[in-house]
């Protein structure tokens, strides 16, 4: 049994009559099928901008705070790197702190604190492939 079809009747312009000709001249397509085809491609692109209207500035949030995480992870790494590397290369054996050694200490750090403001607002990474290290920068 054939499903149930509704007749419509609807004007076109000359020029899109003649396209619609043209579409349906091959035996197997008819000008029903192809008005029925863009219908259904026409109202599917309608959901489709529902959607975008639906969730489009959830997943906009979304991207933006996902951009900030990813920021906020570069710069605790970038930060953890630079630690490592300035221990590593500053830190010298000292016996229990004095004043003069925890100034120290304190011009150290802060040197670290810019320069670690350098590294990010530069770019450049102490990590990861703009380094050759193992890491994904």
């Amino acid at each position: 049994m054939k499903p149930h079809r509704i007749r419509h009747q609807f004007l076109l312009e000359p020029e899109l009559s003649e396209k619609l000709d043209n579409l349906s001249r091959d035996p197997s397509t008819t000008k029903s099928a192809v008005v029925a085809k863009a219908v259904e491609a026409f109202i599917e692109r309608r959901g489709e901008n529902e959607l975008d209207r639906r969730y489009g500035m959830r997943l906009d949030r979304l991207s933006r705070d996902l951009s900030h995480v990813r920021r906020d992870v570069d710069m605790t790494l970038e930060s953890l790197a630079l630690f490592i590397r300035f221990s590593i290369t500053l830190h010298a054996h000292t016996p229990v702190p004095d004043k003069a050694t925890q100034a120290i200490a304190q011009e150290r750090f802060d040197k670290f604190v810019e320069q670690v403001g350098r590294q990010i607002a530069s770019g450049k990474r102490s990590f990861g492939k703009d380094n050759g290290g193992g890491g994904e920068g």
